[in-house]
């Protein structure tokens, strides 16, 4: 989305100022998301870094064949109230459908329900948590659907704290609420209140999942003026795509009709005048050009589904198996494998239900009775092939699916539970504010793609970014907890220098994330538990005097142990004198968030594992090199 750019400002930084995806470009091209034209986030001197940086990759596409064994065809639009059609006949169109012509678009009702957003952004400030960034303000598109609601791109609204919209050829614009906001497929839902917004006008038909070189029109508010803009072009490719905001990987549609800034939340159109998907990001490099993207229908079926089932949006699941393809003749052999079909199972994610099942060294030979071929793909449609995943991204999390495996030459079934994946290192941060907690002015925090980006690689460290890149989470709400930066005060002298170093231990007991950290700080603290405000108020909370019953609590010296055996030691009763000090010389409110005020559940009872170790393989395909192996 975009308003018109202020001088001085360049395209090139309009698109990649507020990008997401935070991963290196080495030889690889660049999918933008369309995000806001916000001018005043970015300074001058950050414009080539963010382009660096604030980008997705494009995966090669892969090979189609003719289709073979049972076809996969994709899960038409289900929510009615919505007016996404059912799944059943009526799906399929019939050629003589009436439609739109060029010399009536400007009179197409259609049109009267693409809106512009305007939206006012505050950002957490990922380095001082306790505060935000300065606001900024941009502007995209969204469009009406049934029930009173509106869809529009998850960037197009990220981190709001105010959302208007105004309507084709209205001067008023109209307070809309997010109801909704699914990051992994770039899609968020609003609505708005007013009677008067909805007078007169009629939501939009959702079509089926186009073909080939079916006619496209793009509409939306994009950056060069203010009212509505049309762009026509052809659908060009169809297959799983990389999803720059989401970092994840779903079904898209490439067009070749103009996208700019601004279209971000805009419809795409058919001929006949129904809407085939939503506008989100351009792939841009020197060897290619006219390549933008939009969400089908089918992803958008998919979030509306799963936010009327479940009240909330819970997400796209996994399997959270690392797969490899078997195109190699030698090492199907080796496996016992004796048909060309297959993907063999190089990792599985701890937390995921197909670590109770499959092993490394598993062919997974069909997913739901859909044969797999050795190159990762599945038959699609009549005559196409699509990316494996693309089977999984159908289903919703909880859901079961049968696989086919080979063990040791052995065919089986076995049924596997989908879940959200468990990121360890998160790329976004679902709530208002990152947690932290200060401590005699020493700074915790988990690490996430957020806190990287906006310390920058170099900062982070390449021990603790290799973590971040390779290591797995091993238990559900597992966290790489850093010392982000120290306060200085005469309490910790000699730590000043100290930033950006994961702590593994306080006072001898593995940490599992940052509420583990402070449910141990409050435990060997002095009673009563207070937690201390910059202004001289202190809020006291109970706390069962069995929490200092223990000798742990008696100890004199809270210590914490950090990677590469580095140790920080300070005494309870000075930090406790300290904290208040502290707080009001740095003008910090709290010295812990808020979420960190809940009582602590472990989430992992009994022994903890070992040392996390890394992976020998990447656990994001955007940095996995070989197109060989990907996670699914």
């Amino acid at each position: 989305m975009a308003v018109a750019l202020s001088s001085g400002t360049s395209l090139s930084s309009v698109l990649f100022s507020s990008v997401k995806f935070r991963y290196s470009l080495r030889h690889r091209p660049i999918v933008a998301s369309l995000h806001c034209n916000h001018p005043h986030r970015l300074s001058a001197s950050s414009k080539s870094n963010r382009q660096k940086e604030g980008v997705g990759h494009k995966k090669q596409s892969k090979d189609e064949r003719p289709a073979r064994g049972n076809v996969v065809e994709p899960q038409p639009s289900s929510s009615k109230s919505f007016g996404i059609q059912r799944k059943n006949k009526d799906l399929m169109f019939d050629s003589k459908d009436q439609q739109v012509e060029p010399s009536d678009l400007q009179d197409s009702a259609f049109l009267n329900a693409v809106v512009k957003v305007y939206c006012t952004h505050t950002a957490p400030d990922y380095s001082l948590p306790w505060q935000k960034q300065r606001q900024y303000t941009s502007t995209g598109s969204a469009f009406m659907i049934g029930d009173r609601k509106l869809l529009t791109n998850a960037h197009c609204v990220e981190h709001d704290t105010q959302v208007k919209v105004k309507k084709r050829g209205d001067d008023s614009k109209y307070v809309a609420k997010v109801l909704a906001r699914g990051v992994d497929c770039d899609i968020a839902l609003l609505s708005v209140e007013s009677e008067e917004f909805w007078r007169d006008v009629e939501p939009l038909r959702f079509g089926r999942l186009p073909h080939l070189q079916d006619s496209v029109t793009v509409v939306g508010y994009p950056l060069g003026g203010d009212t509505i803009s049309v762009t026509k072009g052809v659908v060009s490719r169809i297959e799983v795509t990389s999803y720059a905001h989401g970092s994840s990987d779903l079904l898209g549609i490439q067009i070749d009709a103009a996208i700019n800034p601004g279209n971000s939340g805009g419809p795409a159109f058919n001929d006949q005048g129904e809407c085939i998907g939503v506008a989100f990001q351009v792939f841009r490099s020197e060897e290619a050009e006219n390549i933008g993207y939009v969400i089908p229908t089918t992803v958008v079926s998919h979030f509306l589904t799963d936010y009327e089932k479940n009240g909330r949006y819970t997400g796209f699941p996994c399997l959270g198996v690392l797969i490899q393809k078997l195109e190699n003749p030698a090492l199907r052999a080796w496996l016992k494998v004796q048909s060309n079909e297959g993907v063999l199972v190089r990792r599985v994610e701890p937390t995921s239900d197909a670590n109770n099942v499959l092993k490394e060294g598993d062919v997974i030979v069909s997913f739901d009775d859909v044969r797999v071929g050795c190159e990762g793909t599945v038959p699609f449609r009549s005559n196409e092939r699509i990316a494996f995943h693309f089977l999984i991204s159908q289903k919703f999390a909880g859901d079961t699916a049968e696989l086919g495996i080979i063990r040791a030459g052995t065919l089986m079934k076995a049924k596997i539970v989908l879940n959200s994946r468990v990121h360890l290192v998160p790329y976004h941060i679902d709530e208002s504010q990152p947690s932290y907690l200060i401590i005699a002015g020493l700074v915790f925090t988990p690490l996430s793609e957020p806190l990287i980006e906006e310390e920058c690689e170099d900062s982070i460290g390449l021990k603790l970014l290799a973590r971040a890149r390779y290591s797995l989470a091993r238990f559900k709400g597992e966290q790489i907890v850093i010392l982000s930066q120290v306060l200085a005060n005469e309490v910790n002298i000699g730590y000043e220098d100290m930033s950006n170093q994961q702590v593994v231990k306080f006072n001898g007991t593995r940490i599992k994330n940052i509420h583990h950290l402070a449910h141990l700080i409050d435990c060997k603290s002095l009673p009563p538990l207070s937690i201390v405000h910059s202004f001289s108020l202190t809020i006291c909370l109970e706390v069962s005097p069995l929490l200092f019953s223990c000798s742990a609590c008696e100890d004199r010296y809270l210590h914490f142990e950090f990677e590469d055996s580095y140790v920080a030691v300070l005494e309870r009763e000075a930090v406790a004198a300290a904290s208040s000090s502290i707080l009001r010389d740095y003008g910090i409110p709290f010295e812990r968030s808020s979420d960190l005020l809940k009582p602590f559940v472990d989430a992992l009872e009994g022994d903890q594992p070992a040392d996390q170790e890394f992976g020998d393989s990447p656990v994001s395909n955007f940095e996995i090199g070989p197109d060989g192996l990907l996670w699914a």
